[in-house]
């Protein structure tokens, strides 16, 4: 990395990037140009970050992940524009994740079920007055079987990952 002195090391700083960020790009080699694709996603970070989504099970970024799975990816937030006396003066804040690693569908149940799990943590609003934890979270199953038969779900094995962050 260029710029040493942006550079986020610590897992703590990745994780809260992780969290914060609403959406996880992928970009898919096609010979010609990347296919980039703006995804929800959830993610796990035992051994490894492990990043999910899910999917319609055809299209285009379904027929290029069969052909290679490697893809690269990046999350981004904490936007603040930094206006100055001068437009080249300008900047703007952020905090980003950039990494690559292998995607793979899921096929398993109960992975799948484990990966879905992780995308509505992910989102799911704080309980409120009258609203409950996501069912997962108190122990009872979320998805029926043909939910996830039904479900095109992935998983992205990160290979590698570097934080930054502009103040």
């Amino acid at each position: 990395m260029r710029r040493k002195d942006r550079e986020l090391t610590d897992k703590v700083d990745l994780l809260a990037i992780l969290d914060e960020a609403d959406v996880c790009r992928i970009a898919i080699q096609t010979g010609k140009a990347p296919y980039i694709v703006p995804l929800n996603f959830g993610y796990s970070w035992e051994e490894k970050l492990v990043l999910y989504f899910h999917s319609a099970a055809e299209g285009r970024k379904i027929d290029l992940l069969q052909v290679n799975g490697c893809v690269g990816f990046e999350l981004d937030t904490g936007h603040e524009l930094v206006k100055a006396d001068l437009a080249c003066n300008w900047g703007m804040k952020y905090k980003s994740i950039v990494g690559i690693g292998e995607i793979q569908s899921i096929e398993d149940q109960k992975e799948k079920a484990v990966a879905l799990n992780a995308i509505m943590r992910k989102y799911w609003p704080a309980p409120q007055a009258g609203h409950g934890e996501p069912a997962e979270l108190t122990g009872a199953a979320v998805f029926s079987v043909s939910d996830l038969r039904s479900a095109k779900v992935f998983r992205l094995v990160v290979d590698e990952v570097s934080g930054k962050q502009k103040k």
